[in-house]
């Protein structure tokens, strides 16, 4: 079954997900030509392994605790907080605590 995403002009919630965090999975909210913006969802102790994507990111976590592994340095994201990564830049997220984020990537 094919994921809704959303259509131009339509707006979405992006607010944390609290209880329902636990049933929750990652999910592309849209994806265009040159951009695409995912909602991750990541038990605590589970990770998205380090890989690299030719666009930049930016990471915002909505909820819970994170730490962003970035080129041999960490950065723990916390909610409310935004870190921006360089295309091609060597990253992998791992949650410290449940948590979400909002992924965003340029698409090149």
């Amino acid at each position: 079954m094919a994921i809704p995403r959303i259509a131009p002009g339509q707006v979405l919630d992006v607010l944390p997900l609290g209880a329902e965090l636990q049933q929750a999975k990652t999910v592309a909210l849209f994806k265009s030509e040159n951009l695409e913006v995912i909602r991750l969802v990541l038990r605590a102790g589970k990770s998205f392994p380090p890989h690299k994507v030719p666009g930049e990111i930016t990471i915002q976590c909505i909820e819970g605790a994170m730490a962003v592994s970035v080129e041999g340095g960490e950065v723990i994201l916390r909610a409310g907080q935004l870190v921006y990564l360089s295309g091609n830049a060597l990253h992998g997220v791992l949650a410290q605590e449940d948590s979400s984020a909002l992924v965003t990537i340029t698409l090149v």
